[in-house]
Protein backbone atom coordinates (compact mmCIF):
# COMPACT_ATOMS: atom_id res chain seq x y z
CA UNK A 1 0.00 0.00 0.00
CA UNK A 2 2.56 2.26 0.07
CA UNK A 3 2.45 2.96 -3.95
CA UNK A 4 -0.70 3.96 -2.97
CA UNK A 5 -0.39 6.32 -0.47
CA UNK A 6 3.08 7.83 -2.41
CA UNK A 7 0.68 8.73 -5.28
CA UNK A 8 -2.37 9.98 -3.36
CA UNK A 9 0.19 12.28 -1.39
CA UNK A 10 1.41 13.52 -5.32
CA UNK A 11 -1.78 13.94 -6.36
CA UNK A 12 -2.83 16.01 -3.09
CA UNK A 13 0.46 17.85 -3.04
CA UNK A 14 -0.48 19.25 -6.98
CA UNK A 15 -3.91 19.68 -6.10
CA UNK A 16 -3.20 22.08 -3.32
CA UNK A 17 -0.66 24.15 -5.36
CA UNK A 18 -3.33 24.91 -7.80
CA UNK A 19 -5.64 25.75 -5.21
CA UNK A 20 -3.32 27.70 -3.27
CA UNK A 21 -1.98 29.85 -6.42
CA UNK A 22 -5.21 30.76 -6.90
CA UNK A 23 -6.42 31.62 -3.80
CA UNK A 24 -3.17 33.65 -3.25
CA UNK A 25 -3.65 35.93 -6.57
CA UNK A 26 -6.75 38.40 -5.78
CA UNK A 27 -6.58 39.88 -9.28
CA UNK A 28 -6.78 36.08 -10.92
CA UNK A 29 -9.96 35.68 -9.10
CA UNK A 30 -11.13 39.68 -10.28
CA UNK A 31 -9.65 38.92 -14.29
CA UNK A 32 -11.17 34.98 -13.92
CA UNK A 33 -14.49 36.53 -12.80
CA UNK A 34 -14.81 39.21 -15.37
CA UNK A 35 -15.50 37.67 -18.59
CA UNK A 36 -18.83 35.56 -17.19
CA UNK A 37 -20.09 39.18 -15.56
CA UNK A 38 -19.71 41.31 -18.91
CA UNK A 39 -21.41 37.94 -20.79
CA UNK A 40 -24.44 38.67 -18.08
CA UNK A 41 -24.39 42.32 -18.87
CA UNK A 42 -23.83 42.89 -22.23
CA UNK A 43 -26.31 39.89 -23.60
CA UNK A 44 -28.26 39.63 -20.67
CA UNK A 45 -29.37 43.45 -21.20
CA UNK A 46 -29.10 43.43 -24.63
CA UNK A 47 -31.08 40.34 -25.62
CA UNK A 48 -33.59 39.95 -22.55
CA UNK A 49 -36.12 42.53 -24.43
CA UNK A 50 -35.71 40.62 -27.71
CA UNK A 51 -36.46 37.06 -25.91
CA UNK A 52 -39.28 38.37 -23.59
CA UNK A 53 -41.44 39.46 -26.89
CA UNK A 54 -40.61 36.24 -28.99
CA UNK A 55 -42.77 34.42 -25.77
CA UNK A 56 -39.49 32.85 -24.26
CA UNK A 57 -39.74 34.42 -20.77
CA UNK A 58 -36.75 35.34 -18.37
CA UNK A 59 -33.30 35.43 -20.65
CA UNK A 60 -31.72 36.03 -17.82
CA UNK A 61 -32.48 33.03 -15.95
CA UNK A 62 -31.49 31.04 -19.17
CA UNK A 63 -28.38 32.63 -20.03
CA UNK A 64 -27.28 32.12 -16.18
CA UNK A 65 -26.60 28.18 -17.15
CA UNK A 66 -24.41 29.45 -20.57
CA UNK A 67 -22.27 31.57 -18.32
CA UNK A 68 -21.29 29.38 -15.70
CA UNK A 69 -20.95 26.94 -18.53
CA UNK A 70 -18.62 29.62 -20.28
CA UNK A 71 -16.82 30.27 -16.87
CA UNK A 72 -15.70 26.40 -16.35
CA UNK A 73 -14.90 26.48 -19.81
CA UNK A 74 -12.16 29.14 -20.54
CA UNK A 75 -10.35 28.92 -17.25
CA UNK A 76 -9.99 25.20 -17.48
CA UNK A 77 -8.80 25.38 -20.84
CA UNK A 78 -6.70 28.29 -20.68
CA UNK A 79 -4.86 26.42 -17.15
CA UNK A 80 -3.26 24.61 -19.85
CA UNK A 81 -1.21 27.55 -20.97
CA UNK A 82 0.29 27.40 -17.17
CA UNK A 83 1.34 23.61 -17.74
CA UNK A 84 2.94 24.49 -20.78
CA UNK A 85 5.00 27.50 -19.12
CA UNK A 86 5.66 24.97 -15.53
CA UNK A 87 6.84 22.33 -17.27
CA UNK A 88 9.06 24.61 -19.18
CA UNK A 89 10.25 26.74 -16.80
CA UNK A 90 8.42 25.79 -13.44
CA UNK A 91 7.75 23.05 -10.77
CA UNK A 92 6.11 20.84 -13.01
CA UNK A 93 9.05 20.56 -14.89
CA UNK A 94 11.30 19.44 -11.51
CA UNK A 95 8.58 16.70 -11.10
CA UNK A 96 8.90 15.24 -14.19
CA UNK A 97 12.49 14.12 -13.73
CA UNK A 98 11.78 12.95 -10.52
CA UNK A 99 10.86 9.60 -9.93
CA UNK A 100 7.41 10.27 -9.81
CA UNK A 101 4.35 8.82 -11.60
CA UNK A 102 3.22 11.19 -15.05
CA UNK A 103 -0.26 9.91 -14.24
CA UNK A 104 -0.40 11.26 -10.81
CA UNK A 105 1.45 14.19 -11.78
CA UNK A 106 -1.38 14.89 -14.23
CA UNK A 107 -4.57 13.63 -12.52
CA UNK A 108 -3.27 16.04 -9.55
CA UNK A 109 -2.80 19.01 -11.59
CA UNK A 110 -6.58 18.76 -13.37
CA UNK A 111 -8.06 18.00 -9.91
CA UNK A 112 -6.64 21.34 -8.68
CA UNK A 113 -7.44 23.04 -11.94
CA UNK A 114 -11.28 21.14 -11.84
CA UNK A 115 -11.74 23.24 -8.50
CA UNK A 116 -10.27 26.39 -8.99
CA UNK A 117 -13.04 26.43 -12.25
CA UNK A 118 -15.32 25.31 -10.06
CA UNK A 119 -14.94 28.02 -6.95
CA UNK A 120 -15.23 30.90 -9.60
CA UNK A 121 -18.55 28.87 -11.24
CA UNK A 122 -20.24 28.95 -7.93
CA UNK A 123 -18.56 32.19 -7.26
CA UNK A 124 -20.81 33.44 -10.18
CA UNK A 125 -23.81 31.69 -9.55
CA UNK A 126 -23.66 33.04 -5.92
CA UNK A 127 -23.52 36.46 -7.66
CA UNK A 128 -26.27 35.77 -10.11
CA UNK A 129 -28.64 34.58 -7.13
CA UNK A 130 -28.56 38.04 -5.35
CA UNK A 131 -28.59 39.37 -8.75
CA UNK A 132 -32.07 37.71 -9.28
CA UNK A 133 -32.28 34.15 -10.41
CA UNK A 134 -35.20 32.51 -9.34
CA UNK A 135 -35.23 30.35 -6.26
CA UNK A 136 -33.88 26.50 -6.75
CA UNK A 137 -34.38 24.12 -5.09
CA UNK A 138 -31.11 22.23 -3.07
CA UNK A 139 -31.43 19.13 -5.30
CA UNK A 140 -31.86 21.26 -8.51
CA UNK A 141 -28.52 22.85 -7.49
CA UNK A 142 -26.50 19.80 -6.22
CA UNK A 143 -27.81 18.32 -9.95
CA UNK A 144 -26.51 21.48 -11.60
CA UNK A 145 -23.38 21.02 -9.75
CA UNK A 146 -22.91 17.78 -10.77
CA UNK A 147 -22.97 18.72 -14.36
CA UNK A 148 -20.75 21.92 -13.41
CA UNK A 149 -17.86 19.07 -12.17
CA UNK A 150 -18.34 16.33 -14.84
CA UNK A 151 -17.39 19.02 -17.81
CA UNK A 152 -15.18 20.72 -15.59
CA UNK A 153 -13.09 17.66 -15.40
CA UNK A 154 -13.26 17.30 -19.19
CA UNK A 155 -12.61 20.28 -20.15
CA UNK A 156 -9.09 20.56 -17.50
CA UNK A 157 -7.95 17.23 -19.42
CA UNK A 158 -8.31 19.11 -22.87
CA UNK A 159 -6.31 22.13 -20.91
CA UNK A 160 -3.88 19.44 -19.94
CA UNK A 161 -3.41 17.83 -23.85
CA UNK A 162 -3.39 21.65 -25.35
CA UNK A 163 -0.64 21.97 -22.64
CA UNK A 164 1.35 19.11 -23.46
CA UNK A 165 1.46 19.17 -27.02
CA UNK A 166 1.76 22.77 -27.77
CA UNK A 167 5.43 24.59 -27.50
CA UNK A 168 4.87 28.11 -27.76
CA UNK A 169 3.43 30.01 -24.70
CA UNK A 170 3.13 32.88 -26.69
CA UNK A 171 0.89 31.63 -29.61
CA UNK A 172 -1.63 29.25 -26.60
CA UNK A 173 -4.10 31.70 -26.16
CA UNK A 174 -4.70 32.45 -29.78
CA UNK A 175 -4.92 28.25 -30.34
CA UNK A 176 -7.08 28.19 -27.57
CA UNK A 177 -9.27 30.85 -28.32
CA UNK A 178 -9.93 29.27 -31.92
CA UNK A 179 -11.12 25.77 -29.76
CA UNK A 180 -12.70 27.74 -26.99
CA UNK A 181 -15.11 30.47 -28.80
CA UNK A 182 -16.64 28.08 -31.07
CA UNK A 183 -17.16 25.61 -28.38
CA UNK A 184 -19.03 28.06 -26.22
CA UNK A 185 -21.07 29.27 -28.90
CA UNK A 186 -22.21 26.04 -30.03
CA UNK A 187 -22.91 25.29 -27.08
CA UNK A 188 -26.53 26.39 -26.54
CA UNK A 189 -25.64 28.89 -23.83
CA UNK A 190 -26.78 31.93 -25.36
CA UNK A 191 -29.84 31.01 -27.77
CA UNK A 192 -32.10 28.13 -27.70
CA UNK A 193 -32.08 25.24 -29.57
CA UNK A 194 -35.53 25.11 -30.47
CA UNK A 195 -36.33 25.97 -34.18
CA UNK A 196 -32.56 26.10 -34.86
CA UNK A 197 -31.59 24.94 -38.47
CA UNK A 198 -30.41 21.43 -38.99
CA UNK A 199 -26.81 22.09 -39.02
CA UNK A 200 -26.85 24.01 -35.93
CA UNK A 201 -28.47 21.47 -33.99
CA UNK A 202 -26.37 18.63 -35.49
CA UNK A 203 -22.63 21.14 -34.41
CA UNK A 204 -23.91 21.54 -30.85
CA UNK A 205 -25.34 18.03 -30.30
CA UNK A 206 -21.21 17.15 -31.15
CA UNK A 207 -20.23 19.93 -28.37
CA UNK A 208 -19.44 17.75 -25.36
CA UNK A 209 -19.88 21.44 -23.39
CA UNK A 210 -23.79 21.56 -24.63
CA UNK A 211 -24.98 18.39 -22.78
CA UNK A 212 -23.52 19.66 -19.37
CA UNK A 213 -25.08 23.53 -20.28
CA UNK A 214 -28.21 21.73 -20.83
CA UNK A 215 -28.08 19.73 -17.79
CA UNK A 216 -27.49 23.15 -15.58
CA UNK A 217 -30.52 24.69 -17.25
CA UNK A 218 -32.38 21.79 -16.47
CA UNK A 219 -31.57 21.48 -13.11
CA UNK A 220 -31.69 25.24 -12.50
CA UNK A 221 -35.05 25.75 -14.54
CA UNK A 222 -36.97 22.36 -15.35
CA UNK A 223 -36.38 22.56 -18.86
CA UNK A 224 -34.09 20.01 -20.64
CA UNK A 225 -33.29 19.44 -24.38
CA UNK A 226 -31.46 16.82 -24.32
CA UNK A 227 -32.14 13.46 -22.15
CA UNK A 228 -30.34 14.33 -18.57
CA UNK A 229 -29.70 10.60 -17.91
CA UNK A 230 -27.69 10.24 -22.00
CA UNK A 231 -26.22 14.09 -21.47
CA UNK A 232 -24.94 12.04 -18.14
CA UNK A 233 -23.71 8.85 -20.06
CA UNK A 234 -22.01 11.13 -22.64
CA UNK A 235 -20.19 13.20 -20.01
CA UNK A 236 -18.89 10.11 -18.69
CA UNK A 237 -17.71 8.73 -21.52
CA UNK A 238 -16.27 12.05 -23.06
CA UNK A 239 -14.47 12.14 -19.31
CA UNK A 240 -12.79 8.80 -19.97
CA UNK A 241 -11.42 9.32 -23.20
CA UNK A 242 -10.20 12.64 -22.44
CA UNK A 243 -8.36 11.37 -19.27
CA UNK A 244 -6.88 8.72 -21.71
CA UNK A 245 -5.89 10.92 -24.25
CA UNK A 246 -4.46 12.94 -21.65
CA UNK A 247 -2.65 11.09 -20.25
CA UNK A 248 -0.68 9.53 -23.26
CA UNK A 249 0.09 13.11 -24.91
CA UNK A 250 1.60 14.15 -21.38
CA UNK A 251 3.37 10.80 -21.37
CA UNK A 252 5.27 11.73 -24.37
CA UNK A 253 6.26 15.08 -23.01
CA UNK A 254 10.07 15.55 -22.63
CA UNK A 255 11.51 17.85 -19.71
CA UNK A 256 12.88 21.19 -22.04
Amino acid sequence: MQWWRTAMDLIYCLWRRQVMAYLRAPGRVFSALAQPFLFLVALGLGFSPIYQQAGRGDYFAFLVPGVLGSCILFNTVFAGNDLLWDRQFGFIKETMVAPASRTCILFGRALGVTTVALIQAVLVGVVCSVAGLHKVPAGGVLIAFGFAVLIAIFFSFIGSILGSILKDTQSFGQIVNFVATPLFYLSGAVFPLEGQKLLVVTLTSLNPLSYGIDGMRGALGGQYYYDPLMSVFILIVVNIVAAFAATFAFSRVRPD
